[in-house]
């Protein structure tokens, strides 16, 4: 993971249906080889393959199930990511949560199979419990603000703090990521002078107007 670095988790939301998943990925691309800066997207887990093949910038999955292969209808095990060329997977998201024994298995099992792990946490204890895992990096996003374009760097400073130190106290080598509510320039630039290394973001740019103009605002607060 190359830093700092933004990560746009697309979700599935209707604005990056099919096609137009792969639309926003190159707009990313585009942006982050204009800006020099560090870009990667999770697009929904049906227009993975065709993402990865159709940019050259980082792809994360936006999750995977405890599994392995096998017959296990229904799920994604991490073997089935790694194979599409995705670097990564984003977990334990606060809309898609995991049990703790079941979170340490697969980051455990990501990094034997050389896969990146982006592990989401809602607090700063959670935080340092996650580092605990060693994981690629932790993102730490409360979820109260996810989605309400009210930015944890501005509405609560004090989280970002709290699990910097923390994480960087349990494991000083694992870069903290942070996100939830944020919208714009001021919100990043804040957030990386807290201590951060990164931002994850998803409805700020998907369901933007102008992605080039939303990526490149975000983007540029990194530089």
């Amino acid at each position: 993971m190359k830093l700092p670095i933004l990560i746009i988790n697309m979700k599935v939301y209707p604005e990056v249906l099919g096609k137009k998943a792969l639309e926003l990925a190159k707009v990313a691309e585009s942006v982050a080889r204009d800006l020099g800066v560090s870009i990667a997207v999770a697009p929904p887990i049906t227009e993975l393959r065709t993402v990865v093949e159709g940019v050259e910038i980082p792809v994360y999955a936006q999750g995977a199930d405890p599994v392995e292969p096998g017959a296990r209808t229904g799920h994604i095990p991490l073997e089935f990511i790694k194979e599409t060329g995705a670097v990564g997977v984003i977990l334990n998201h606060s809309e898609n949560r995991l049990l703790l024994n079941d979170l340490g298995w697969l980051v455990g099992r990501a990094r034997g199979l050389g896969l990146e792990t982006l592990v989401c946490a809602p607090d700063p204890f959670t935080s340092a419990a996650v580092a605990a895992l060693e994981p690629t990096a932790v993102a730490v996003e409360p979820p109260e603000l996810i989605g309400t374009g009210k930015a944890v760097s501005r509405e609560r400073p004090d989280v970002i703090v709290r699990t910097v130190e923390l994480v960087r106290g349990v494991n000083p080598s694992i870069p903290v990521i942070t996100g939830a509510g944020i919208e714009g320039f001021d919100d990043v630039k804040k957030a990386i002078e807290l201590g951060t290394q990164g931002i994850l973001v998803a409805s700020a740019i998907v369901k933007a107007r102008d992605w080039r103009q939303k990526i490149t605002e975000l983007a540029n607060a990194l530089r």
